[in-house]
Order: C-alpha cells, then structure tokens, then sequence
C-alpha cells in the first residue's frame, strides 16, 4: 500500500450496514409486480444486478422492510449461500428491498467514495479473507459485523475519485457493449422471427403444405440435425493436463459464469474438434438447457455440451434455430424423472426447420450475419476490458499503480453531485 495511504473498517465508512429479512416471515408478500426486491441471485459474478432475476413486493411489505428500503448507490454484498458478489444499487431499480442474503452498506460520502468502496469490495484477495471467517451451518454465512470490520485502503476523496473514475469507464464500456448486444440480439431475433415463422415478406409469393405447416412455395423442411453437427464433448477428467500446459475445462457452469479460478483443466492435446473458440456456438443439453455464442476464449469442450457446426449453412441460421427449438428441449428435459433432466439426439431429429431457396438464404445472410459478427465482436471486447480491469484493480486499491494528478482529479460523481 502507498506509504501515506492508511486503512479503515467497512464499519467506520458507512452510514449503516444491515440486511433485510425474507418477506413472508413478517407477514409480508411477494407480487407479480411492484416494488423491486433484489435477492442473491439477482447479483452477477460481474457486479451488476440483472433486472430479470428480481423478485417483487407490494407497498405494503416494502413498509413492512423499512429497515432495508435500498438508497440510490447503496453497495450491496452477499452474505449467504454464495458469498462475496457485489454490486451498486443503480437509481433504474428503485425503489427496491432486499433480503436476509444481502447486506446493505450505505457509504458515508464524506469520507469514502461509493464507486471506490463498490471496487474495494469487489478486490479478490479481500473477498478471499472475508471467506475465511465464513460460519458455516446449513448454508455459509458472513456476519454483519464481520462484514463491518473488514479491512480496506483508504486514499484521499481525490485518489478515491481517480480510481473508481478509470475502473468504471471500464465497466461502463462493458456495459454499453451488454446492451448493445441484447439491442443486435433482439433485431436478429425479430428479423429470423418475420422470415421463418411468420413468412411476412414471401406470403404474396405463395404458400405450401408442410410438416410444420404452411412454409411459401419453393422452401423445404429438414432435421435439426441435418442442418448443423452437433458434436457431444469428451469426459475430461480422462484428459489430464500435461504439466503446465493445459485448456480450461468448458462445462455448463462456464456457460454462464465464463473460465475462472475454480474451472477445471484438461491436456491441450485432445482432438481438434473438441477444442472451442471464440464464436462457436454450444449447446447444453442436459441439467440447465441453454444456447450461447461462446467468446470466453480457448477451452476444452465438456460432456453435456454440443459444439454446434455446419459447413452447409451460416453460423447465425443453426443458432437461430436451435434457439427457436430450445423451450421445447427444455420441456422435454423437465419432464424427465431424473435428478438431470435431458434431450437425446432423437429429439434433434425431431425437431424441423425451414430453409429457403439459395438466393433467398444469401439475402438474408447479408442483414443477419453482420449483426451476429459484432455481437461476437462486442463480447470479446467486454473480455478484454474486463481483464484490464481486473489487472488493475488490486494495482491501484494497494497503490502499486498510483493516478498522476489524481488531486486535480473531480471524477465523474463529484462532478455529477
């Protein structure tokens, strides 16, 4: 740490640290709609709330929760189950609640910067310490007052500034390139939508029989699995890494959370069809079904996962349509009396698809594959933000890397408050 830096105690930055309690404990309801109520699986690994994981609660279970009624910048911490996620209660939520999973600190301006606090909590090495006072009972909890005296730096107002002001341009690209992707994604999916199920711009051309129905006249229908390859992955445990060379093991939970420290490792020499890239297209097919464009990088492709290919058809036309297949994959999985429900390749061939004339197929691939090309290309560039964030962070909380002129620095929340 910068010698004239010192240290301070959650605790002694924050106005309040506290939680909520779950709702129908004090009498109290969930609701369809309402106000927002932000639980632990509402805060990603990347320190942000997804708004299509909150639950929510009526005006008057919110009174009922006063205690924890959420504030504009709010930090939030998870102290149950998984432990350590963060995130800053952005205004887009409000009002909002929480539960007994999630502590609230409510940083006190004068003295800590609430973007800077947000980054401190989020340094792994500080995450990695507070596990180590983890009780664990049914499931592991930190305390509220372990939580409180957990220790951080604490550079002037100014420095704080400068740090929370370079790390968040970072995440604010990220996040810019999340919805500009979910905005790609939704035109794909509208364009793919109005060709192949509803046929808006062919019906004046005609229509035909089919066995999905009415398709317009010169188009056809084939099996899912005739369109792409669906390659099954290895057992890796089979393929140890070779001392220090090695792929990270690409499993379900990767699908979701990306390659980190508690990914496994498989020898780098398997077969080439098994080896993923950037771009390739995986689908899970047992346990939790999805479809995703994977640009977490090289890896090693995992049993329970297809890697989806076609030397026939562009990238963009068999991830579409797998997707469009994918709720009912998921419904036949839920309907298997399993502890992992799952598709068999059967179903692959069950399911059809409709594909138009060569001409017709070129058209489109010149609107759709764009799109699909900078999502990819968005997603990969969120990669490297993200490691430059992540390379930075602990560099510029310990003081290893200090920011020039950072007393002359406002930063964007001084600026804007």
């Amino acid at each position: 740490m910068a010698s004239e830096w010192g240290h301070t105690r959650i605790g002694q930055v924050a106005h309040r640290v506290t939680k909520g309690t779950t709702p129908t404990t004090i009498g109290g309801q969930f609701t369809e709609r309402g106000i927002a109520f932000v639980k632990a699986e509402s805060i990603t690994d990347d320190g942000r709330i997804d708004q299509s994981k909150l639950a929510h609660i009526d005006d008057v279970t919110n009174e009922l929760l006063s205690r924890s009624v959420l504030n504009e910048e709010d930090i939030l911490f998870t102290i149950a189950g998984t432990i350590g996620r963060v995130a800053m209660v952005p205004y887009a939520i409000l009002p909002a609640n929480t539960n007994q999973a999630v502590a609230i600190i409510r940083p006190n301006r004068s003295v800590i910067e609430p973007r800077y606090l947000y980054y401190a909590l989020r340094d792994k090495q500080r995450v990695r310490r507070a596990l180590t006072r983890v009780v664990q009972s049914v499931q592991a909890n930190l305390s509220l007052t372990e939580l409180s005296e957990t220790q951080i730096p604490l550079p002037s107002i100014q420095e704080q500034r400068a740090i929370a002001h370079i790390l968040g341009t970072l995440d604010d690209k990220i996040e810019l390139n999340r919805r500009m992707n979910q905005t790609l994604e939704a035109m794909a999916q509208a364009l793919f939508k109005s060709w192949f199920v509803d046929f808006e711009p062919f019906r004046d051309q005609g229509m035909q029989d089919s066995a999905l129905g009415e398709i317009p006249a010169g188009w056809r229908t084939e099996q899912l699995d005739k369109v792409a390859d669906f390659l099954n992955g290895l057992a890796l445990q089979k393929y140890p890494p070779e001392g220090e060379d090695y792929l990270p093991v690409i499993k379900i939970a990767e699908l979701r959370r990306g390659v980190n420290e508690s990914s496994g490792r498989a020898s780098p020499f398997i077969s080439k069809e098994y080896i993923v890239e950037d771009g390739d297209i995986l689908f899970s097919w047992s346990g939790s079904l999805e479809v995703c464009i994977w640009c977490g990088g090289k890896g090693a492709l995992n049993q329970h996962l297809f890697k989806v290919t076609s030397t026939a058809y562009p990238k963009w036309f068999y991830y579409h349509w797998t997707r469009y297949h994918l709720p009912e994959f998921q419904a036949i999985a839920a309907g298997k009396a399993t502890t992992m429900g799952h598709i068999q390749r059967y179903h692959l061939s069950s399911a059809l698809v409709v594909i138009p004339p060569k001409n017709v197929l070129e058209t489109m691939d010149k609107m759709i594959s764009p799109l699909l090309d900078s999502v990819i290309n968005n997603n990969l560039e969120s990669r490297i933000l993200a490691a430059t964030r992540d390379t930075l962070l602990p560099k510029l909380l310990s003081g290893e890397i200090r920011v020039k002129d950072a007393r002359n620095f406002q930063g964007r929340y001084h600026e804007q408050n």
